[in-house]
């Protein structure tokens, strides 16, 4: 409730629960939590502060402080029912693959909620931070291209995958060029599944490098401890794929996953080499760390031989993006103006954070190779790491509309809502997005 409502509420209550509320000295204060017992001391309901408004972070930081329990929602919410079922149970979210499970806090659907809404949104959001929370060991590019075959099997779309030294002849060279030094049984592959007989092509292309030690560039081990995250980008677009499909929204989706190990061998990759890409563009490796984007310049070129009307792609691309926005909002870039604004009013919309960012011409020149045609590791003077890299993604986008997202996938610190560990970003918004366009 929020706090101008307490009064009234407080009258209504029975004058041992008034009681405890006063004692508590609860006045519906923004995230103010009061459990409140029976006659026989059982739990019996809980008081929570929405201070002087309800926004779905709320809901979602309720669900987080809660104890395990099957509870349901009274009076007004304020937001909308099925945002704030979808909210709760995020911040209900708990990882325990490797470890005792612990019962978690569970919320029946609010009058006027969709149930099935909710359910795809919950469980793709939670497949996302699942896949992003197991550790590399667990999850390298043969688990992502058995979760993406299964997701595609689940709802009937053609899936197929190149793996290996077939990458070459199927024209995915820097997508070899980045895996090639991975064991065998982490061999590098480039994903693919169709979904959809009508309407306009929908393309979402995600990074899937399982893991990222930096190559010959070698990450320090601060930087390394937390690159079993960096498949995140892959993670995010089969969520977001797994939602679209279970809207059964009218579109023919194409999901591209290039999923890599950014490893150390005899064979790796090395600064100064000149790869090949399929758009037939060479790149200058000027930096074996910055690899993402040379997976993504193969699957971004072949998005746009599919000629899509609209193409989203994921990345876990540059620690450049979290010294301009930080780790809770990641930016975004598009040149087309309908859809920035499109995203914008979505995330705004779905209170799911995303910000544009530019993709600012006068950097282009940062990119250019003295002996390719273009490197990935732009000039010094440019600065603006992740405005740049987005430069060299638009190099190999479709020539139709397209954004990329610069996501994060992490909270670095816990809080009731939001546990220290992996996060879906922009999901919910960019699925928002795509109903608006589509429906």
């Amino acid at each position: 409730m929020e706090e101008a409502e307490w009064g009234q509420v407080s009258h209504s209550l029975t004058a041992p629960r008034r009681a405890a509320a006063k004692l508590a000295d609860f006045a519906a204060r923004q995230g103010q939590t009061l459990l409140i017992g029976d006659d026989e001391g059982r739990p019996a309901q809980v008081l929570f502060g929405l201070g002087a408004g309800a926004r779905l972070a709320h809901f979602r930081e309720l669900g987080g402080r809660l104890a395990a329990g099957e509870y349901r929602l009274e009076g007004p919410l304020g937001v909308d029912p099925t945002a704030a079922a979808v909210a709760f149970a995020s911040g209900a979210y708990r990882f325990d693959r490797y470890r005792k499970a612990t019962p978690q806090a569970h919320l029946a659907p609010p009058e006027g909620a969709d149930p099935g809404l909710i359910r795809a949104q919950v469980h793709a959001l939670a497949l996302a931070r699942d896949m992003i929370n197991t550790p590399a060991n667990d999850m390298g590019p043969l688990q992502i291209e058995t979760i993406a075959r299964e997701i595609a099997e689940a709802h009937g779309a053609a899936f197929q995958v190149t793996t290996g030294e077939a990458l070459l002849e199927a024209g995915y060279p820097a997508v070899h060029a980045v895996g090639r030094a991975a064991a065998a049984h982490r061999s590098p592959r480039m994903i693919e599944f169709a979904w959809g007989d009508t309407g306009p092509r929908l393309a979402i292309v995600g990074k899937g490098v399982a893991f990222d030690t930096g190559g010959l560039d070698i990450k320090p081990t601060a930087g390394m401890r937390l690159m079993k995250k960096d498949m995140g980008g892959a993670a995010h677009a089969l969520a977001l794929a797994r939602m679209v499909m279970a809207a059964g929204l009218p579109v023919r989706l194409s999901v591209l996953v290039p999923a890599v190990e950014n490893a150390i061998s005899a064979d790796a990759m090395r600064p100064g080499d000149v790869i090949a890409s399929r758009k037939g563009l060479t790149i200058e490796v000027g930096n074996t760390d910055a690899e993402g984007r040379l997976i993504l310049a193969d699957a971004l070129t072949r998005a746009a031989e599919l000629e899509p009307d609209l193409t989203l792609d994921f990345a876990t691309l540059t620690g450049a993006a979290r010294v301009a926005l930080g780790p809770d909002l990641p930016p975004f870039y598009t040149d087309d103006e309908a859809l920035a604004g499109a995203i914008t009013a979505a995330a705004l919309a779905a209170q799911d954070p995303l910000w544009r960012m530019p993709l600012w011409p006068g950097y282009e020149a940062a990119l250019a190779s003295d002996i390719a045609d273009i490197t990935n590791e732009p000039d010094a003077w440019a600065q603006a790491g992740s405005v740049t890299a987005a430069l060299f993604l638009k190099r190999f986008a479709p020539s139709g509309a397209w954004a990329h997202l610069d996501i994060f996938g992490w909270n670095p610190r816990g809080r009731p809502g939001w546990p220290k560990g992996a996060e879906a970003q922009g999901l919910l918004a960019l699925f928002a997005m795509l109903k608006a366009r589509y429906v």
